[in-house]
């Protein structure tokens, strides 16, 4: 089951307990220059969740990211984004159930806010009719009616940062994800802003600084040297005594890598022969 699943289903029981992913990473690999960015990536998000993606080197994360939106070429391994195994960008397919927002807001500043959701409501799809109430519903949220009409340049790059986002989610997208978003606004609107409602959205945030995202998230994957680390509920940090930062992420991928070791050796003295098996 994906998270294209009608939504009449999404609140039976028997859905919450099948747990269905709406991403799957399966050995991802991508190198650039000498560095192996992504060596292997295997993830599975669940429908719903709020993931935090941190790594070492950043690029990781970054690159990860730009490989599910189709913006960067993988060098092996597949993935699967909402049920589709590739990227469809007509709208009916990505265009509109994808959406990806990166440092750059990648925006023309030449262009009014106005101007800039008229063209995403165009490209996902939408009929004019159906386009205003949208746009108009976005300028509200995104706080972008003070300078709606006029060229982005001369608003900022916060207004740019808010327009980015309001076009992103424009077609009410079921997987978003998001690099380093809304840096250029105060960090007690950047939150209320990325508190993105949706029980069958699924967020993928990465940063940088792990402890600006907390009330965002509820599970964080860190990747380390190319390969998936950790991914673990936020509760888990909290359990130890740890707080959201990446020394505290690292911390615990550390203490969780030995208690497997701990259980892998035990199982081997208990019983040699599944022992071997499971290693």
């Amino acid at each position: 089951m994906t998270s294209s699943t009608p939504d009449a289903l999404w609140s039976s029981e028997a859905v919450r307990h099948l747990h269905p992913s709406a991403v799957v990473c399966q050995r991802i690999r991508r190198r650039v220059g000498r560095t192996n960015l992504l060596d292997g990536v295997d993830l599975k998000v669940p429908v719903g969740a709020r993931l935090l993606l941190v790594a070492n080197p950043d690029a990781s994360a970054s690159m990860l990211l730009r490989v599910l939106a189709g913006l960067s070429r993988a060098d092996g391994g597949r993935f699967q984004l909402a049920g589709s195994l590739s990227s469809d960008m007509s709208p009916i397919g990505w265009a509109r159930r994808i959406a990806y927002v990166g440092p750059e807001p990648g925006l023309f500043p030449w262009m009014s806010a106005d101007e800039t959701l008229r063209l995403a409501a165009r490209l996902i799809g939408l009929e004019r009719g159906d386009a205003r109430p949208l746009i108009d519903e976005a300028v509200e949220h995104w706080g972008l009616a003070p300078g709606r009409d006029r060229p982005m340049s001369r608003m900022g790059l916060a207004f740019i940062e808010r327009t980015a986002m309001a076009a992103a989610m424009l077609g009410d997208p079921e997987v978003v994800l998001l690099d380093e978003p809304l840096r250029a606004l105060e960090p007690d609107e950047r939150l209320r802003l990325l508190r993105l409602p949706g029980d069958r959205r699924t967020v993928v945030l990465a940063s940088r600084y792990p402890a600006s995202e907390a009330g965002l998230v509820d599970q964080v994957a860190l990747v380390q040297k190319g390969r998936v680390e950790l991914h673990a509920p936020i509760a888990a940090l909290n359990e130890v005594g740890l707080s959201l930062s990446m020394k505290s992420i690292e911390t615990l991928a550390g203490m969780l890598a030995v208690r497997r070791e701990a259980a892998r050796r035990n199982a081997i003295q208990t019983n040699p022969a599944e022992g071997r098996a499971n290693a």
